[in-house]
């Protein structure tokens, strides 16, 4: 993770953690909302783990597909402990809200809605406990409805990106204990034209604990990935020259 961004979200936790009684002075519900969002592999749930065994709180996990109503959805809430992280997952691809139901029937309380949800998120229920986080958890930011965006819902948006020379340093640091090696010169240079993940990253330094074969092993990793990049991008461009041509 970014190190400057990585120092704001510990500050922004421990300013939360900090202000029960602001929260009571300002009439607030003590809660934070954060939005993860990235593409896949790039560190959202580890994310998760890491913040909450900074904080010391429990994780819930809210798959939306299983919800039924709203009243099921507050009745999960109620269930929830204070000092608590609820991790919605996936909420781009695993549910499709709308104002309208999410299903048969004349009850709005008897199916999901976008506004059953708004109102989980920081209407008079989500006041029932103290000291909650909640995590919306997406690899694709614009497919969200633009109403549970804003603060209030989700305070802070993190952008989990691939893995950047920065980024690398800190993963080989972490799972090889070095902080130079002269194969770092090459690796940086595939990072800044390649899209890789830091899970991708990872996988590579755990295959040896040795630091010259496992960066060795990196660093072809990286050249094979290029190579069929650039495999694949020459035969785009000749699919489009032949449907030019005819």
């Amino acid at each position: 993770m970014d190190p400057k961004l990585k120092e704001e979200l510990i500050d922004d936790l421990d300013r939360f953690v900090k202000r029960k009684e602001f929260y009571g002075r300002v009439g607030k519900a003590w809660k934070r909302g954060y939005l993860l969002y990235g593409p896949p592999g790039t560190g959202k749930s580890s994310l998760i783990a890491a913040m909450a065994n900074y904080l010391k709180f429990d994780v819930y996990d809210l798959e939306l597909m299983q919800i039924r109503s709203n009243s099921e959805l507050r009745r999960l809430l109620v269930s929830t402990a204070n000092r608590s992280i609820l991790v919605i997952e996936d909420i781009d691809c695993s549910i499709e809200l709308s104002d309208q139901k999410l299903g048969g029937g004349s009850n709005n309380d008897s199916q999901l809605t976008l506004s059953g949800l708004l109102n989980f998120i920081d209407g008079p229920w989500s006041s029932c406990g103290d000291e909650r986080i909640i995590v919306f958890r997406t690899n694709y930011k614009d497919k969200l409805d633009p109403a549970l965006l804003r603060p209030g819902r989700m305070d802070m948006h993190i952008h989990m990106s691939y893995c950047t020379p920065s980024g690398f340093k800190i993963l080989a640091s972490n799972y090889l204990g070095i902080k130079t090696h002269h194969l770092f010169n090459e690796i940086e240079e595939f990072l800044k034209k390649l899209e890789v993940t830091p899970a991708e990253i990872a996988e590579q330094l755990m295959k040896s604990e040795e630091a010259d074969k496992a960066l060795a092993g990196l660093a072809a990793f990286l050249k094979n990935k290029k190579t069929m990049n650039c495999n694949a991008e020459a035969k785009i461009e000749e699919t489009k020259d032949n449907e030019q041509e005819k």
